[in-house]
Parts: structure tokens; sequence; C-alpha cells
């Protein structure tokens, strides 16, 4: 099979990047191994999207999922105008539905075998699925794996593969929660609306609180205090603890936790311990609510995610690495995004975390084409970036916006060479 553009990973850089290639008349392969599209916005549970800056840079993608979502009831826009709140399950139906209206060739359930190039350009990816094996060749190639396994097929090194990476998440939902009673009692627990807030759309209540384990003043931190002393909660629980609603799901909470212990890259076993170990946890924080939160006591776990919520694994060696010297640099001619989403890198350790607001940002289109193949590019959070930069830049609407970028470099190119 041949095309012009082939994306590995159906998550939200690979899906903005198959539906504006096809949109612009490029034949497309978008090949993804798991039966659902949207990656860890769907599989992953990490809803909402968060809030960045667009300056309208290649933003049609995600403009037009707020419109297709909104015609099923499938988002809503919160008060601070950030209507990226989205329902992970209506998004699934969503994602097919416009990357088959624009005639893209989805493949479902294949993963990458290996990567046949010849000099500077790859040629073609063998895929395997469990009904056969697919030969894709392609004028472009496109990794959004999150985990460059493109480029880790092709025995490409990473960037700085030294620093510590930011910890996992495995997120979960709780069903049947009363949201009134919840909205209640947060507010009246903690007076911090930067932390704690809510409003009311189309008579639903919709709302977000958070708590971490280090040293500021949580309104929510006496209750995980108490907990902790009573033997509900193990000390790293308490690490990291976010809730928002769910759009589209009336009473329902996703969970932006528990994260995952630090384990040994290189041991797949204390890896799979790690996760077993997140799900324990998971079951002691739906007690911790139900116990200690009102609204909860009627609510159980509806879901928890299909897939680990990885911040942060392979970063590509790009054409030009986007490093923090270049966050605040003057507005380049043709940025392919614009954000202002704060650096945000998170770290097991007490204290260790950064959240540091930047201002706007621009990134251009060479830090995400390989450095040694010249049809090869990434997008999603395995740019070519460092560890701060890309700590601003993994969020899902700037993800978009790679994709995006992406697609219409490449259609460029094609019809300057036509």
């Amino acid at each position: 099979m041949e095309y012009d553009i082939c994306i590995t990973g159906g998550g939200t850089a690979g899906c903005a990047c198959a539906y504006i290639a096809s949109k612009l008349g490029l034949k497309t392969a978008l090949v993804e191994r798991n039966n659902f599209l949207g990656g860890l916005m769907t599989g992953g549970l990490v809803v909402p999207v968060m809030k960045t800056n667009d300056e309208n840079i290649n933003i049609d993608f995600y403009s037009e999922l707020v419109v297709n979502l909104n015609k099923i009831g499938g988002n809503i826009e919160y008060f601070d105008k950030n209507n990226g709140w989205f329902n992970p399950e209506l998004l699934k139906i969503v994602l097919d539905n416009m990357l088959k209206s624009q005639g893209v060739d989805v493949y479902f359930e294949m993963e990458p075998k290996s990567v046949n190039s010849e000099g500077s350009l790859v040629k073609s990816i063998d895929f395997l699925s469990n009904m056969l094996s697919v030969s894709i060749y392609s004028k472009y190639f496109v990794d959004s794996t999150g985990d460059a396994k493109i480029f880790k097929l092709l025995n490409e090194n990473f960037y700085r593969q030294d620093e510590p990476k930011q910890p996992y998440s495995l997120r979960f939902t709780m069903a049947n929660v009363n949201l009134k009673e919840l909205k209640d009692f947060l507010i009246q627990t903690d007076s911090n609306r930067d932390v704690t807030n809510w409003c009311e759309i189309n008579g639903k209540i919709h709302l977000t609180t958070a708590y971490t384990w280090d040293d500021k003043n949580w309104g929510l931190k006496p209750l995980f205090q108490k907990a902790l002393g009573d033997g509900i909660l193990k000390p790293f629980d308490t690490a990291y603890f976010q809730i928002f609603t769910v759009a589209g799901a009336d009473g329902e909470v996703a969970f932006n936790c528990p994260r995952i212990r630090d384990f040994n890259p290189k041991d797949p076993k204390d890896y799979s311990n790690a996760i077993i170990e997140a799900r324990e946890a998971i079951y002691r924080l739906s007690v911790f609510v139900k116990k200690y939160f009102r609204g909860f006591e009627n609510a159980y776990i509806s879901n928890i995610a299909s897939m680990t919520g990885k911040r942060e694994t392979n970063k590509i060696i790009a054409q030009k690495q986007y490093t923090i010297n270049l966050m605040n640099a003057q507005k380049p001619e043709a940025p392919i995004l614009c954000g202002d989403y704060p650096i945000d890198v998170h770290s097991n350790k007490k204290d260790g975390s950064i959240l540091k607001t930047t201002g706007k940002y621009y990134l251009e289109i060479n830090s995400l084409i390989s450095k040694n193949y010249a049809n090869l590019y990434a997008a999603g959070r395995n740019l070519g970036a460092d560890n701060k930069t890309q700590g601003a830049l993994r969020t899902q609407k700037n993800c978009m916006s790679m994709g995006e970028g992406v697609a219409k470099h490449i259609h460029k190119i094609l019809n300057y060479i036509k």
C-alpha cells in the first residue's frame, strides 16, 4: 500500500495530522495499536484539555473537534472559557466520524515491527496485526506514538536519556456522585478559588479541586492528614490528587491520579508491579473520598484507564532542538504553534515539581523533523525538546497543533514538488 503520508499513533497529534492531511488532499494512512482513537484523551482518561494560547495558529482541527463534540453533548466550556472539557467515550465516536468523513485510511490494532530505509529516507514500515503483516510505503512518515517507536526501530538516539523522566499516572473515574453536595462541601472546605472552583452549565454542575503533598497551603490538607492517620491512605497516595467533572456524564468525576511510583525502566516486572500498586491506590482513593468527602457516599469506580498516563518518555533529536532559551525568543517567520501553558514538570519527590509561567512561546517545524531522515517527523510529546520545554509543549491542544502543522508543512512540500 502506498500513501503520501503515513502516521503511526492515533492520539491527539496523530488524529490532527491525519485529518488535516486528508482534508488537504493527501492520501493518508493512520495506524493505531488500540481499537480506538484519541490516545491518552480517551484510553488514558486525560480530560479536560488544558487551556493554552492559540493565536489561531494551526487550531483548525481542534476547533472542528469542539464543534462536533458539542453537537452530541460531548463537551462544555468551563467558566474560564476553556471549551476543552471533553467526554472521553463520546470523543472516540467523534474522532472516528471526523477521520472517516475525510477519507483517512485508519488501521486499528497494528504495531510497527520494522522500518525500511535507504540513506536519509524512510521507504516503508512493516506493521504487525493479529491477522497479518502489512507493509505501508509512503512519501512521508510521522511518528506520533508518544514513545517515538519509529525512531526507536531505526536505532536513533534520544535527547538526554540521562535526565529523570516525569512520573506516570493511572487515571480513573467514579460515577453516581452527588455533585451539588460535593460542590457545597468543597467550597466550604477550600477558599482558594484558583484551586477549587465550579460553575453551572445548562443546569449541570461542573467543578475541580486539587491537592499535592508539596509544602503549600492546601485547603484539602486536613482531610489527607486525617486519612493518613486513620490508615485509609498511604503516604504516596497523597503525592498528587486532582479531580474534574466530565462533560455529558452527570454525576461522574475524573481523577488525575494516582501517580505511579518510580520504577526501574530496565525491569519490565518492576514496571508491571508499579501498575498493580497504582490500581491498589485507586481503590484506597475511592474509599477515601467516600468516607471524607460529602457527595461521594453512593459513588463507585466506573472506569480505570486502559492506557498508562505517560507525561514523558523519549524525545527525538531534531533538526533544531527546542530548549529553554528558545521559549521566549522573538516570533519566528512561520511558527506551527503558539502556546502559553506553563512549564509543568512533575516529580515524585516532595517539592520537586515545577510549575512556572513563561508567557507566550512559539514552535517551529524543524523541532519536529528528524535530524537524520528527511521524510520522518515527530508530533506530540516525543518532539525534539528538552525536559522543561517538553513539560509545557506536551499538552493536548499543543500536540494537536503540532500534528496539524506537520500535515500542512508536508502538503506544502508535495505541492511544491508537483
